[in-house]
């Protein structure tokens, strides 16, 4: 009977041992999957200085056929009317209505001139409420008149207005639209959840004037604009030597000032100041050297503009925790990553935001606690190990960092169209770029990466000639600017 015992002991020994070997195997194999896929992420999304270069030179390709002829690049090179950016000399009290989603703001300067620049500021934010969304244009309207109306029946002894002159508004309008004069634009389409059909095709600052008049307020609309162009003026307000400026947050988008001669599709007068601002819509840019993925291909399939803003779909804030929650359902489904079941909320699309992968990415504790908070909460993925957790920081670098160096090859190619990528014969000549947006502000790894690529690219000696400036709050401050450096009131 011992004897019994002792094979029975060694053969439950050995299956223990058979099982343990299995699971181990198994767990190397699935372990091995997981990191064929994150190598395969990283070769794929590797952006050598030659690629940039490439990219920067299509950019710089495409701008060129953008000024040519309406529809002649998948870059709009949208003429903005804008030819006179703020110098610093504005002086007197404006006003600025920011429209571009579901809350607005309404903003009022009181600018000092040379030296001084803003003297005061005050602004309101109002939400929209959902039925106005969907109604019609002179509901919608009349509500941001009326919100506009009491805002102004605020204002105290900082801000004045000259007795007999006429309040000034620059209206931030981030919706497209054909424009036709710097005070004039017929909306092409709605977006972000905004669908007024009577709206469409109509000049909403026409609109807004109506809604103004019918408030009994004497305002006029001096310019209107979109973020980016805002946030250039806003730059331009702060430094004479700001040639661009970058929108990179939910979505991304470029703008900078053109020689007016250097646009063949120009074919009225030239203005006085011999420029004009351009509003690139840089987000639709499209080339062969991007290196894009197929997880870029499926989230641009399932999007709701197939084939449109690629650009921004590898860049902007919108997407690039998305891209990274494709790549851990891939590992979830193909390696097993995260156990034998798939977690439910890592197959539904967006459930990942960038200011999760951003926190992740920042992580700097010892057993990447965030990291484990956020797969817990984001994404329903509990008991992650410490190597699980380092191979999802690892995937978040790999995204940010492609995002950030293509950007970047963006920004070179507006450089090499000014001509800005080589040594200026100016001695000590500064060539800022404004940048703007919540991914650039809050995402550090990001605006890093950005940065130092483009000292890469144009190297060391180039690189002192160029700085990267935060422009905050662009779009609304550069709205009102608009309508100082448009007054009706201005000398000559």
């Amino acid at each position: 009977m011992r004897k019994v015992a002792v094979y029975a002991t060694v053969i439950v020994a050995a299956t223990a041992c058979g099982v343990a070997v299995q699971r181990y195997i198994r767990k190397c194999g699935r372990w091995g999957r997981a990191m064929e896929i994150l190598k395969e992420l990283e070769e794929k999304c590797a952006t050598p200085p030659w690629k940039l270069n490439l990219i920067a030179d299509a950019m710089n390709v495409e701008m060129h056929a953008g000024l040519a002829s309406e529809g002649g690049s998948k870059l709009k090179m949208l003429i903005t009317y804008v030819d006179k950016l703020p110098t610093g000399n504005e002086e007197g009290l404006y006003y600025a209505l920011d429209l571009g989603g579901t809350n607005f703001r309404v903003l009022r300067v009181q600018l000092g001139g040379k030296d001084v620049g803003v003297l005061s500021r005050e602004f309101t934010e109002v939400s929209v409420p959902p039925n106005l969304m969907i109604g019609t244009s002179v509901a919608l309207f009349d509500y941001i008149a009326a919100e506009l109306a009491k805002f102004v029946a605020q204002e105290n002894q900082e801000f004045q207005v000259p007795p007999g002159r006429q309040r000034e508004l620059g209206f931030t309008f981030s919706f497209p639209v054909s424009q036709t004069s710097i005070a004039s634009g017929n909306l092409i389409k709605w977006t972000k959840g905004f669908n007024i059909d009577d709206a469409v095709g109509r000049d909403v600052v026409v609109e807004l004037t109506k809604a103004i008049q019918r408030q009994g307020l004497d305002m006029r609309v001096a310019a209107l604009v979109n973020d980016t162009v805002g946030t250039l003026a806003g730059g331009r307000h702060a430094n004479s030597n700001v040639i661009a400026a970058i929108i990179l947050g939910t979505g991304t988008n470029a703008a900078y000032v053109e020689r007016a001669q250097a646009i063949p599709k120009w074919h009225g007068p030239l203005p006085d100041s011999g420029e004009m601002v351009i509003n690139m819509e840089w987000g639709n840019f499209r080339s062969s050297h991007l290196p894009l993925t197929e997880y870029d291909y499926a989230l641009d399939a399932e999007s709701l503009n197939p084939g449109d803003q690629i650009f921004e779909k590898m860049t902007s804030g919108m997407y690039l925790g998305e891209i990274v929650r494709r790549v851990l359902c891939k590992m979830a489904e193909e390696a097993f990553f995260f156990g034998d079941n798939i977690p439910l909320k890592l197959k539904v699309p967006f459930m990942l935001r960038t200011p999760d992968m951003s926190a992740m990415h920042h992580d700097s504790s010892a057993d990447l606690n965030v990291v484990g908070r956020k797969l817990k909460y984001s994404l329903g993925i509990s008991d992650t190990s410490l190597e699980v957790r380092k191979v999802v920081v690892e995937i978040c670098n790999i995204i940010a960092t492609r995002g950030a160096r293509i950007a970047a090859a963006g920004i070179l190619g507006i450089l090499k169209k000014l001509g800005k990528d080589s040594i200026s014969e100016v001695e000590g000549q500064k060539n800022v770029i404004a940048m703007d947006g919540g991914l650039f502000e809050h995402y550090t790894e990001y605006r890093k990466y950005l940065a130092n690529t483009l000292k890469e690219l144009v190297g060391e000696d180039i690189s002192e000639s160029i700085s990267i400036e935060h422009s905050n709050d662009g779009s609304g401050i550069g709205a009102a600017l608009l309508a100082a450096s448009h007054s009706q009131f201005l000398d000559g």
